[in-house]
This record gives structure tokens, sequence and C-alpha cells, in this order.
């Protein structure tokens, strides 16, 4: 019987998970449109870097300070609502990160000051350190297991299309309005999320709350296991590590592109702005392709092991070569490239990881454990745009000293790329923790 069908059920047992791949694909939507305007939240502070170092007084280094504070309550907070949604519906989480959102880009609107910037960039990183695992798990109540590396590519390319589509209007805004305008818009759109996802939003047919129906009959639905199982798993430390280096050159990319395009390369301020969704084009591409081909190959009864093991870790091992590398390109247009393609490919084992996760969890556990899967994970970010501004300070020039960090951090995503090759193996966890 088709996989888009009721399934039939004999008296006395419980009827199975339906997959209805119509709301599926809306809810993935609407989380699509959650997680673009949670990149565009972020990005907004790499595009009006020079401005407010120019008007606040700041440093390289004290840019990079509050670049990094974004991060000092997010993987906190992530670990923390992760668990509140093994309890909570993921609807109202969802509803309550993004109203919060909005309202922390107020104090920096009403007082513009270092102090300000700083509350409000910190303030902001909490509401938003849960969104990642909650808007995954929010796609994983609509989808079966060996379907769900292709809308976690879609969630995982949000990040690309605000990039793409959306930071070059806010460089539009930051140049002809300034930044306080860009802040502004992105406030009042959070709102309008707000209002149409109250509308929208609902509970899938393979959430845990909906499975404690059927659980008198079928107690597999709710089975729980000690949480040490799966942290200690292969799968998930080879992906705590492979996707924890991958994203602290994500957070140095949504911090410093715009700056290392301006300053280091010596391309105009709107058009580096403009240039900041080209590394977020390749990985979209890449993203998408590569987790539609996963999900048929796992569908079709390929190794996980080969599909969300080997392939990000192949993935990270020559997205961060190419990173590595650009210490010894002297051509811009190369220096490009090499970021374009390095990061794109690279990014391929964030939505990889997540899945291969998600097939390891019992449903009543999958929010808490992709909570604390990404707060380990987005705890990178705490340290690598800082470590890139003290860099780029130190170096002879703001080129080299760019160079230099996209280097370090090409390496440690080499490095996580061997860990993830070497640990992940979804199929051989699952059948230890689910037995």
């Amino acid at each position: 019987m088709s996989a888009n069908r009721v399934h039939e059920t004999t008296p006395g047992t419980a009827a199975p998970p339906e997959y209805r791949p119509v709301m599926a694909w809306v809810i993935t939507g609407m989380l699509v449109l959650f997680i673009v305007v949670n990149w565009a939240d972020k990005t907004v502070f790499g595009i009006a870097a020079q401005p407010l170092k120019e008007e606040l007084g700041l440093t390289s280094a004290q840019i990079g300070f509050i670049g990094s504070a974004f991060f000092f309550l997010f993987s906190i907070t992530g670990l923390a609502v992760g668990f509140i949604g093994n309890r909570v519906r993921t609807k109202w989480v969802l509803l309550a990160l993004a109203a919060l959102w909005s309202l922390t880009m107020v104090p920096v609107l009403v007082s513009a000051s270092a102090v300000t910037l700083l509350i409000s960039r910190i303030g902001l990183g909490a509401a938003e350190g849960p969104a990642g695992a909650m808007a995954n798990a929010g796609a994983f109540e609509w989808f079966p297991k060996e379907k769900r590396s292709f809308p976690s590519a879609w969630l995982s390319s949000g990040a690309s299309i605000a990039k793409i589509a959306i930071a070059p209007v806010l460089a539009l805004i930051v140049a002809v309005w300034g930044w306080r305008a860009a802040f502004l818009a992105l406030a009042l759109i959070g709102v309008v999320w707000c209002a149409a996802w109250a509308l929208i939003g609902r509970e899938g047919p393979f959430s845990a709350h909906r499975t404690q129906v059927a659980a008198a009959e079928e107690p597999a639905l709710q089975q729980r296991v000690p949480f040490r199982k799966i942290a200690l798993s292969g799968t998930f430390v080879g992906g705590v590590i492979g996707t924890f280096t991958m994203y602290g050159m994500v957070s140095v990319i949504l911090t410093w592109l715009p700056s290392y395009f301006e300053v280091g390369l010596g391309i105009d301020r709107l058009q580096a702005g403009a240039m900041f969704g080209l590394p977020s084009i390749s990985s979209m591409i890449a993203m998408l392709g590569v987790s539609w081909i996963s999900d048929r190959r796992v569908s079709a009864g390929a190794s996980s092991r080969v599909q969300r093991g080997i392939v990000p870790a192949v993935a990270l091992l020559i997205g961060g070569g190419l990173l590595a590398l650009l210490p010894y390109i002297g051509s811009p247009v190369l220096a490009i490239s090499a970021v374009v393609l390095g990061y794109g490919i690279g990014v391929v084992s964030l939505p990889l990881a997540n899945a291969a996760l998600s097939q390891i969890c019992p449903p009543r556990q999958q929010a808490g454990a992709l909570g604390v899967f990404l707060a380990l994970q987005t705890s990178s970010g705490l340290i690598a745009p800082a470590l890139t501004g003290v860099l780029v300070d130190l170096a002879a020039s703001p080129g080299a000293g760019f160079a230099l960090a996209f280097q370090v951090f090409g390496l440690a995503v080499m490095v996580g790329g061997i860990a993830t090759m070497l640990l992940v193996n979804p199929d051989r966890d699952a059948a230890r923790i689910l037995g």
C-alpha cells in the first residue's frame, strides 16, 4: 500500500501514523520561513558591522566579541527548550520563540550604544538558540524517518534563502536608511510570521503527543531510553564533532563575510552586502540535492551508514580543505570561489546529521535529543567570531587575518570530517538503542 494512504488495521491493533504529504510540506514551508526570519535576524549584524563599528567607535575585536555574544546563551536555551519540547506542543514553543525575536530588537532601537547592542544580541541569541532543533522537531512530526533528510535540508536552506533573498535587501536598507531601519523591518516581519503560524501551525501525525493515543496497544511508540544511550552513541558523538566544527565556520561567515569582502578584498560596501548570499547559493543547491538523493537511497534500503555518515564526512573533508587553502590564494576572484564552494559543500553535513540523529531516537525523546545535539553543535559560535576578530586585529593586514582565520577553521572542519567518518552509523546505533 502507498505510504500516502491510510494503513488498514485489524481489530485490536493501533493505526500507524499516516503520512500526509500536502500538509507536511505546508507546515515545512512555514517552518522554512521561520528559519529565514531566524537567519535574517542573525545576518543583519554582519551586514551592519562596519556602520555599527564606525558609529559606535568599536574595534574589530569588539565587533567579534559582540558577534560571539550572540551565542552566550544560545546553546543553553537550545538545550533547555529542547527538553521542554518533549512535553509542550511544538506549535506553541515555535510561536513563543518568534515573538521573542521581535522583542529583542527593541532595546537597540530605543537607545543605540555598545551596551544595548550587546544586550540585544545576547537576548536574540537566547531566543534563537532552540530554533533549529524545534523547527526540525516540528517538521519531523510530519515525515517518517526515511524521509527526513530532505525536509531538514530545506530547513537548513532557510539560512541560504535569508542570505540570498533577504541579505541584499537588508544591505540596501542599511545603505539608504541606516542600520536601525533594518532592525525595525526584521522586528515587524517576526510579528507577521507569528500571526500566520497561529492560524496554520498544527501537530503532525508522527508527533509523540499523537502517538500517546496508541500507546496502550503499541508501547513501542512511547518508548523511552536513558538519554546517555543516545548521547554516548557513535552517531551522536561523531555528529556533534563534525557539525561543531562546521558551525564554527557558519558563525564566522555570518559575522564577518561582508567585512572580509569589504576590507579584506577591497569590494564596495553595498556590493559586499549583496555578495553575502553567494556561499548560500552553493550550499542550498548542495544540501537539497544531496539530501533528496540520500532520502531516496535510504527509502530504497541503502545503508544509512553511507548516506548519513560517509557522505557528510566527505563533504566536511572537501569543504574544509578548500577553506584551508585560502592563505595561498592571491586572486580575489579565486578567494571568493574557495569560500563559496568550501562553505557550500561543508554544510551538506548539517541536515544529514539531523536526520541521522532522528533515526536513533524514540519519538518522545526526539525534541530533547535534537535540542542537546544542536546546543553542542552551535556552541562553536561562541568562540569562532571572537577568535576571527582577534586574528584580524593582530595580522599585518585585514585580508591576511581573515585568510588565516578561514584556514584555522577549515582545518578544524577536516578533523570533524574524520570523526564523522569513523563514528557515525545510524543503522548500528538504532539497533542498539531502540532494540
